[in-house]
């Protein structure tokens, strides 16, 4: 089986509303999508999603990449994928969304052919677990109104996003605590957005109202603040923005900076070095939580496939399929009440997706 060709297709899905952080506001979902097509006209299919604030890709550049790096692919089998991705890797530097893509569209073929689900590939652990559903930045009382909303529709844990502004985050917090009682989990996420003394402030106000993490309370580069931060604080502090590659994973070990970390592919690279991050948070004793961008299903399903696989995954947000205007993927991962199913389809399971 030989690689014959790679298609590129841009895709700008509309959000059903602007999603707002501290670091920007998205108002689509400005994706790729990649079908790898090989001689036995079997396709494997990947997503790459952008980020210009945290990894520095857009759109535009992620197409360049693909093209750039297309001559590596073509030819080769995609059973050769550890070779195949050191050759890109030698050939260029970051574009890990676009690395991603690839990965997981290689793994995707690799089970088509083999006639098994990815996460059988990596050994099986679980085919069904709970995500929660994130809520972006807005007035706390609107906020609160999501949050209920949320919980109507049956998920039991709800990401909120904070690092704006220092008391409206305290306020945020406690409107969504008060409308959804005591019996839901809330994950706080800064993006960034916090200084360390106004993270540790913020912290503590918010330990009254049970939270269960904080995610990346200070900037990426702030590692000793984010220690800093940790040892002030009794909640569980999660890096996101700090943890791209497996050797960030092992030098935020090393400084005993977090709690534990958040695995994007977007960040990593794909399936294989997010299992990388799991397995060294493992061997330090910590888990991990799966996260994810603006994503269509075929990305979420990728992810879904990391944490179908992988044991000390114990946290999950993958819900931002959800937050779609319109969904372009036929097959994949489903999402009911909070509940992602894997279905048990060779590869990713994806069917097709409308370009």
């Amino acid at each position: 089986m030989k690689i014959k060709d790679i298609e590129i297709h841009p895709i700008s899905i509309p959000l059903r509303e602007p999603f707002i952080i501290s670091l920007g506001t998205t108002t689509s979902a400005n994706n790729v999508i990649i079908c790898i097509k090989t001689d036995g006209d079997l396709v494997g299919y990947g997503e790459a999603a952008p980020s210009s604030y945290v990894t520095g890709d857009i759109q535009e550049s992620i197409i360049s990449g693909l093209n750039f790096i297309k001559p590596i692919l073509i030819g080769r089998d995609p059973f050769d994928i550890s070779r195949i991705e050191e050759d890109i890797e030698g050939t260029l530097k970051g574009n890990y969304a676009m690395k991603a893509a690839i990965d997981m569209a290689l793994l995707d073929l690799i089970g088509n052919t083999t006639k098994t689900p990815i996460y059988n590939l990596f050994g099986r652990y679980r085919t069904e677990f709970r995500t929660d559903c994130t809520i972006g930045v807005k007035d706390p009382k609107d906020m609160a109104e999501d949050a209920v909303r949320i919980v109507e529709q049956g998920f039991d844990t709800i990401k909120v996003k904070v690092g704006t502004d220092l008391a409206e985050d305290i306020e945020r917090i406690k409107e969504i605590r008060e409308a959804v009682g005591h019996e839901i989990s809330i994950r706080a996420d800064a993006n960034q957005g916090w200084e360390p003394k106004d993270a540790v402030r913020a912290i503590k106000n918010l330990e009254r109202y049970e939270i269960e993490l904080i995610e990346q309370p200070v900037p990426w580069w702030d590692i000793r603040g984010l220690k800093w931060v940790r040892t002030h604080v009794d909640i569980p502090v999660m890096a996101d923005e700090s943890v791209h590659s497996p050797q960030d994973a092992l030098k935020l070990i090393e400084q005993d900076a977090v709690d534990m970390f958040n695995i994007k592919l977007m960040k990593c690279g794909g399936i294989r070095n997010g299992i990388k991050i799991a397995h060294i948070a493992e061997s330090a004793g910590m888990e991990c939580m799966v996260g994810c961008r603006i994503e269509s299903r075929v990305a979420i399903t990728a992810a879904s496939h990391l944490v179908a696989s992988t044991k000390n995954i114990t946290k999950v947000d993958l819900d931002s399929s959800l937050s779609l205007l319109e969904d372009p993927v036929q097959g994949g991962i489903e999402i009911d009440r909070g509940r992602i199913a894997l279905p048990n389809r060779a590869g990713l399971g994806i069917e097709s997706v409308r370009v």
